[in-house]
């Protein structure tokens, strides 16, 4: 029983996301298709389709996903323990001096060898 109602949804997200893909690319066709027409009507148009198709995307098993995704992103975004302004800054000055110094490692190696290759080639 289970198994025909998992069949039954499938069938109607595969005509879901059909219908999705259908909705998309009427948006492209229509915005080559009225290029002369104003800007604003095109794009007017793009975003309702857009957003329909969105729409539509979104009823489907993943597109519930998606947002169950979203959902639990956000939860978890506001336990983060974010750094404070003197941390940001702290790490931010350790940063830039650890890349000055290899920077200037690097340049006097390379500034070495160059010398000691000119030295042996002549």
């Amino acid at each position: 029983m289970k198994q025909n109602a998992e069949v039954q949804k499938s069938r109607h997200d595969a005509l879901k996301w059909t219908v999705a893909v259908i909705l998309a690319a009427l948006a492209v066709v229509g915005n080559s298709y009225f290029a002369d027409q104003a800007m604003l009507y095109r794009v007017l148009g793009v975003v309702a389709l857009g957003l329909a198709a969105a729409g539509v995307a979104l009823t489907t098993a993943k597109g519930r996903d998606l947002i169950e995704l979203a959902r639990s992103s956000r939860k978890e975004i506001q336990r983060v323990v974010w750094p404070t302004r003197q941390e940001t800054v702290q790490t931010t000055i350790i940063v830039l001096v650890a890349v000055l110094l290899v920077g200037l490692m690097l340049w006097l190696i390379d500034t070495l060898l160059g010398w000691a290759m000119s030295g042996i080639i002549g």
